[in-house]
């Protein structure tokens, strides 16, 4: 059996963690530079805020009902995310334990008997909202598709389940996909909802069950919607791994906290992107052998579109790497084809592809590898940066004083991570 362990409306979890007189009362986190809503509270879902709405146009509904409003804290919510995964992994086991997203988790309980499964999931959802104070929901079944549905499903009533619902039986697993909408299911998208339902009348689960392999081959994807019927039919297609491993593409992007005209403002900010997308790099153990940079323009006067203009370069690299210097030094470079003078700027990005394991780097017969490189050195950096937090070890083209850096207008204390912040009991 699998299980899935979902943190509910996670970001405002991690602020009402430390703030207990929150408990109760709507609240809501926006996304960067104060921009959108990108976690609700179920008091704020009832007042009808909806999420992605710009905080603008929501402003008078949250005044009206006094919402909390936060900025989001990635240093608090990083760190709680790390403390709800170890819990899982000390209460189940290292390697039962595949942490799939920020707050959420798949589990194996494959060692609890049949009779033991409700209990053994009760206990993960005390053990985790005890040892760190943020509310989990708890939903297992034969497969992770089925776990992903049977969670979704100890949300919907949470007085009646308690947040947890287990699929044991094939009455309970059939019931389930009654009640689950197609456009519900983990991995159809609106699109293949939208089609299922105008040309085949297939409006929930269980009848998207009962297709075949071949129809899911030809008109679900291929291979991944075959995965997905066996999935919904209960058996498994894919073991637990981890998905780090299998990463091919690692982007970080961000939106500038203001316009930014300057090529050195740009610069930095790209090498400050570089930096964090190396980090992320060398935490799944790879190398990069492509790195591609954006920047997006502010929409001008006459422009009718209102994204902006987008520009990107990317670079193929004379040999993989994830030292951190040698892809600020490629970025950097990418960052001077693309500016151009005059324009201003709210937004840039770094993406690699190309993603090998990193003692698997193919060499290159006209290019020695980076002399300087220390695998030792960037580890230290890492650990220092990931206890600390806000780069407190950086690369000098990142910058000093970040005057692009993101509003953050309504950010909260870095209880976990900063002794001068830590809470104080009165």
């Amino acid at each position: 059996m699998k299980a899935l362990v979902d943190c509910n409306n996670f970001y405002c979890s991690c602020e009402r963690a430390f703030q207990p007189r929150l408990d109760g009362r709507p609240v809501i986190v926006l996304s960067n530079n104060d921009g959108c809503i990108v976690s609700r509270s179920d008091e704020a879902k009832l007042l009808g805020i909806k999420m992605a709405d710009p905080y603008f146009m929501a402003r008078p509904l949250i005044e009206k009902h006094q919402v909390t409003v936060f900025s989001s804290n990635y240093n608090l919510y990083g760190d709680m995310s790390w403390r709800v995964m170890e819990t899982l992994r000390q209460t189940l086991g290292e390697n039962k334990v595949e942490v799939y997203s920020v707050d959420e988790a798949f589990v194996d309980l494959d060692d609890f008997s049949t009779t033991a499964l409700w209990t053994a999931a009760r206990n993960v959802k005390e053990t985790v909202e005890k040892w760190t104070g943020i509310k989990v929901s708890v939903g297992a079944a034969p497969t992770r598709v089925l776990a992903k549905l049977a969670n979704r499903l100890s949300k919907k009533d949470k007085l009646k389940t308690d947040c947890v619902m287990v699929l044991e039986t094939e009455a309970e697993i059939k019931e389930a996909l009654r009640q689950t909408a197609v456009e519900d299911i983990w991995g159809i998208g609106r699109r293949y909802a939208q089609k299922l339902k105008e040309q085949w009348g297939i409006f929930d689960a269980w009848q998207l069950r009962s297709l075949s392999e071949e129809f899911a081959r030809t008109h679900l994807g291929g291979v991944v919607g075959v995965r997905l019927i066996r999935e919904l039919k209960g058996m498994i297609s894919k073991e637990m791994q981890d998905p780090l491993v299998t990463k091919k593409m690692i982007a970080t992007t961000r939106m500038f906290g203001g316009p930014v005209s300057s090529i050195d403002a740009l610069k930095e900010a790209v090498a400050t992107y570089a930096s964090r997308a190396a980090e992320k790099l060398r935490r799944q153990r790879s190398a990069a052998g492509i790195i591609s940079v954006f920047i997006i323009a502010k929409q001008e006067k006459n422009d009718t579109d209102f994204r902006g203009s987008m520009y990107g370069k990317e670079l193929t690299l004379p040999y993989a790497t994830s030292f951190t210097q040698e892809l600020i030094k490629a970025a950097v470079v990418l960052v001077e084809q693309l500016y151009q003078p005059g324009k201003q700027y709210k937004k840039a990005g770094v993406i690699l592809s190309g993603i090998v394991p990193d003692l698997q780097v193919q060499g290159n017969l006209f290019f020695a590898p980076a002399k300087n490189y220390n695998r030792k050195l960037m580890e230290m950096m890492d650990n220092i940066n990931f206890s600390q937090r806000d780069d407190i070890l950086k690369f000098a083209a990142s910058g000093t004083s970040r005057n692009w850096k993101m509003q953050r207008n309504f950010i909260s204390k870095r209880y976990t991570t900063r002794w001068d912040e830590l809470s104080e009991v009165r």
